[in-house]
């Protein structure tokens, strides 16, 4: 069994975090140049982990990168991304729907002790670290389906979301709320109720879409005076 903890994360995750998480508040509006040198003056760093990180953020598509030229910060519409947690919601709620038919014994212990884990972060009042488990939850319960392919579109949407879904965390009594609906989550899946499973999973994330576009929307608009050259 995959020991659930909150690991030390490399310095070009950590790097890529805080990228992700600047990208999304508006520090680093859409337009931006994001040039590695740059970038590794502004972390303290060389620039090898500036430019794993880059790496990383490209291919979850966070960012695009052009041959011989800075990354830059694509456009990132209210519009649009509520219509990618639409999507995630559906691809939350079959895998939800399949695990609950399908999911192991063993499996549904590794899911219980994730819920527990986040639990913990919850108390601590941690939302960086409960997102960090939060993400093993939903993988359980992606690898529960036993249908590979829908698991890894869902990983790699989920990936593409990662910004916005662990900021919206941040939210007053998000984490909380977050937390109950796992357990709902949870609940379902031991009685094996596809059908509520699916609906539990899908409100879950559409509420966090819709939470989280007015949260962006403050913090570009709030950012916004902030930004007055197209680098960094």
């Amino acid at each position: 069994m995959e020991e659930i903890n909150s690991t030390p994360l490399r310095r070009s995750e950590q790097l890529g975090e805080e990228i992700e998480e600047r990208i999304v508040t508006g520090v680093y509006p859409p337009g931006t140049r994001l040039d590695e040198q740059e970038l590794a003056a502004s972390f303290g760093v060389s620039r090898t982990p500036v430019r794993e990180a880059l790496i990383q953020l490209a291919s979850a598509g966070l960012i695009d990168v052009r041959p011989r030229r800075s990354a830059i910060v694509p456009e990132m519409s209210a519009e649009r991304l509520y219509e990618m947690f639409e999507v995630m919601a559906e691809l939350e709620a079959m895998c939800g729907q399949l695990a609950a038919r399908r999911i192991r014994p063993e499996e549904l212990e590794q899911l219980q002790e994730a819920h527990r884990a986040c639990e913990v972060a919850r108390d601590a009042g941690d939302p960086d670290t409960y997102y960090q488990l939060n993400e093993v939850f939903h993988r359980r319960i992606y690898e529960a389906s036993h249908n590979g392919f829908l698991a890894e579109q869902a990983m790699a949407l989920h990936r593409r979301l990662r910004p916005y879904r662990r900021l919206q965390l941040r939210v007053r009594n998000r984490m909380s709320t977050s937390f109950s609906e796992h357990a709902e989550i949870v609940a379902a899946i031991v009685e094996g109720d596809g059908a509520k499973v699916a609906d539990t999973l899908r409100a879950h994330v559409v509420m966090q879409g819709e939470r989280f576009t007015d949260l962006v929307s403050t913090l570009r608009e709030f950012n916004a005076g902030d930004n007055t050259s197209g680098g960094i």
